[in-house]
């Protein structure tokens, strides 16, 4: 017997999660039709240019359409039906349709379909190596593997595809050696120790992050400063970038594709007050302040910036990545222009609220928490916030 207090139809017409999403990249228009609670709606939902979107509870259906829900329906077609799991959204969907609203789909599994989706796309980069992006959409959390030959290397896996990347290594013919962070995340749990545990991945840790008290349950390196770590010839060099976060590493491939992690971003930068608070984010954002004009913007205009995440603000590069020449993004983003006291002013002005359960994600990734699959699901769900503002902050 249905838990919930209404039938859920079987005979609903449903949809992936997936093929919403090749649908929203592809751009074409659509309606999306949310029926959880507003609260669970504000800040994480399927949403983007090509999106009619609307939220209606389904507990406004449960005695039939009203009208006033009836005018608030997205006009695109189709209209796809989404809540938490994909129970209420089909009941919705079946009732609509009984009210003659046509197109109308549901997405399967709900949120909970849409946190597993998974999109990959070689960066067109000049490098030896095939360096790879994966896409979380339900977060934006953005990773990286490395390929050269039958050697891959993953950068800020996440536990929750730590299958996904082993696979991709495969299907381009190499075996995945080695995992490595940029830092310890707030946002997402990390896949390193994942894939070392289940897969006998080779396990990296930036050694500046290590000096936070990262503990695994397994063994690890720490790769340093200028240190390097190799996939077949191609040669991935560790620059300590902190600001965000004090351990925060970059990866600069091949001299050409820098993996810049959560401090510099397409349409924005870091926040820095996720390690020390409100309190210790001033001398934070002084520090990141200091990466970015000594570390980062020195190197070559053509660098390849490659970041840990991407907001509803980034525009995707020529290749469908979320990625841009450092060059243009010293050039049309307003925060790498001001000195350094009115840097930290604006980076801390306007800050969104900080991601759910934050502390207890960075207690997990520094081995002091431990949680199953079902509770890393619960941790990450909702949007990442790692950057200065949800705003974008390019012109042009």
């Amino acid at each position: 017997m249905s838990e919930k207090p209404f039938p859920i139809p079987d005979d609903v017409p449903t949809e992936s999660p997936s093929a919403v999403h090749d649908r929203l990249v592809s751009d074409e228009r659509f309606g999306v039709l949310d029926t959880r609670a507003p609260a669970d709606v504000d800040d994480w939902r399927i949403d983007g240019d090509g999106v009619a979107f609307a939220n209606v509870p389904y507990y406004e259906f449960l005695d039939g359409v009203p009208e006033d829900a009836l005018a608030e329906l997205p006009d695109a077609r189709p209209l796809y039906t989404v809540c938490a799991k994909g129970l209420s959204s089909k009941y919705v969907a079946d009732v609509l349709g009984d009210a003659g609203v046509d197109d109308v789909v549901a997405v399967e599994d709900g949120m909970e379909g849409w946190e597993t989706v998974l999109e990959a796309t070689e960066l067109s980069a000049d490098t030896d190596a095939a360096v790879v992006q994966f896409h979380r959409p339900s977060s934006g959390c953005l990773s990286y593997l490395i390929v050269d030959g039958d050697e891959a290397l993953v950068v800020d896996p996440l536990h929750a595809f730590a299958d996904e990347y082993v696979d991709a290594a495969a299907e381009r013919g190499a075996d995945l050696v080695a995992a490595v962070d940029t830092h310890v995340h707030a946002d997402h749990v990390s896949g390193v120790r994942t894939l070392a545990r289940d897969h006998g991945v080779r396990a990296v840790v930036p050694a500046a992050a290590a000096e936070r008290g990262v503990d695994y349950a397994v063994d690890y390196d720490t790769v340093a400063d200028g240190g390097t770590l190799t996939v077949g010839e191609t040669v991935v060099e560790a620059v300590h970038t902190p600001g965000h976060t004090s351990g925060m590493t970059s990866y600069l491939v091949d001299d050409a594709v820098l993996l810049t992690g959560d401090g510099l971003f397409v349409e924005s930068v870091a926040r820095p007050d996720l390690e020390g608070g409100a309190d210790g984010a001033p001398d934070a954002a002084r520090r990141l302040y200091d990466t970015l004009h000594e570390r980062i913007l020195p190197l070559p205009d053509d660098t390849l910036v490659a970041p840990g995440h991407a907001s509803d603000a980034a525009e995707r590069a020529d290749d469908g990545s979320f990625t841009d020449r450092l060059g243009y993004l010293a050039e049309s983003m307003p925060a790498l222009d001001r000195d350094r006291e009115a840097f930290v002013e604006f980076v801390l002005d306007d800050m969104p609220p900080r991601p759910d359960n934050y502390e207890a994600i960075i207690a997990t990734n520094l081995g002091d928490r431990r949680v199953d699959d079902e509770g890393v699901a619960e941790l990450e769900r909702g949007p990442n916030n790692c950057a200065a503002t949800t705003d974008a902050m390019t012109e042009g």
